[in-house]
């Protein structure tokens, strides 16, 4: 199942990165249908629900063991060493998404009744939760911790990183810097929340962490077809998510060719009883064809299950390499 999938010519060492967190974890209760796999139903357990609660959300500290990361360099080279180099590696990005962290905290009915009811009080935790994040970041920057993305990493919910516009001309290869990365953001909670409120509590409070950013990739699950002119606001945008729930149409008269547009087919086609691989070529052929002429990348994600036959996965990757290659 190769797709387009690029393979480094190096072994990555990671940086040993310690960071003390923002304070406040999940409490969950979890529900299994199935006790081989990883996916499972969620009730969370409320930990903010009145203002003071706000402070609960802690700065957190970052240190790096510069000693730690080169014993494991020595480790891997002299493991590794006499086949393919081994590089030093540290924070590639990062998944920013503050608001599947606050619903997890507050419970995703009492933060939507919220909206509407605590106004202040949610843009308060918002602020506060992009604050830490912000104040990690720093520290990331600070201690030399950040590598460039540009590359085969996966960039926000989406495909690779590549592009010839990073890293930029102020760059320092010893000492990248955001401006030198992709970031990314999403809202996903906020599926059918109105474009004004999208806006009022949460994407002028992932500004703050998007433009910090060399360029920027937004989106996951939720529609966005309704909600690109809020996003032309985010200035080093480039890609957007274009999951199964939009409206297709609507999307890609949008967005047009001013962005690559992140296509996520449903994944429901491979958890069926009998596998459909013509439901599947259809899906997928529907939305190109609707998409010629605009920057288009796919990815099959977000897989609960594929009824313990890969082979789905297999045909699938050779389904869309076909029709890939046929609207070029």
């Amino acid at each position: 199942m190769p797709g387009d999938t690029i393979v480094n010519d190096y072994i990555s060492c990671p940086k040993v990165i310690h960071s003390t967190g923002f304070g406040i974890k999940e409490d969950v209760d979890i529900i299994r249908t199935d006790e081989a796999s990883s996916v499972v139903s969620r009730h969370f357990h409320r930990q903010i629900t009145e203002p003071e609660d706000i402070d609960k959300i802690k700065m957190p500290v970052v240190t790096y063991d510069a000693q730690a990361t080169r014993e494991n360099f020595q480790t891997m080279e002299s493991l590794f060493g006499d086949i393919l180099p081994v590089k030093i590696v540290g924070i590639k990005g990062r998944w920013f998404a503050p608001w599947d962290e606050l619903i997890r905290l507050w419970g995703v009915q009492e933060a939507m009744i919220d909206l509407i009811e605590r106004p202040d009080m949610v843009n308060a935790v918002m602020h506060r939760f992009v604050d830490a994040y912000l104040a990690e970041l720093d520290q990331w920057e600070s201690l030399n911790l950040l590598t460039r993305n540009d590359d085969n990493t996966r960039v926000g919910s989406g495909a690779y990183g590549y592009t010839d516009e990073l890293p930029g001309d102020a760059y320092n290869a010893d000492h990248a810097l955001p401006h030198n990365l992709w970031g990314c953001a999403t809202a996903q909670i906020f599926s059918d929340v109105s474009p004004v409120m999208h806006w009022e509590f949460a994407l002028q409070h992932e500004m703050r962490w998007l433009k910090r950013w060399g360029l920027t990739y937004y989106g996951c699950c939720e529609p966005l077809d309704r909600k690109i002119g809020i996003l032309r606001r985010i200035p080093n945008l480039r890609k957007i998510s274009a999951s199964p729930w939009n409206n297709t149409d609507r999307l890609i008269h949008e967005t047009g060719t001013d962005y690559v547009l992140s296509r996520k087919p449903n994944p429901a086609v491979l958890a069926e009883d009998s596998w459909r691989p013509q439901q599947a070529r259809s899906d997928l052929a529907e939305f190109l064809e609707k998409a010629k002429g605009c920057h288009v990348e796919v990815i099959m994600k977000d897989i609960s299950t594929v009824r313990y036959h890969p082979q789905r996965l297999w045909e699938w990757e050779k389904i869309a390499m076909t029709l890939a290659g046929e609207n070029e």
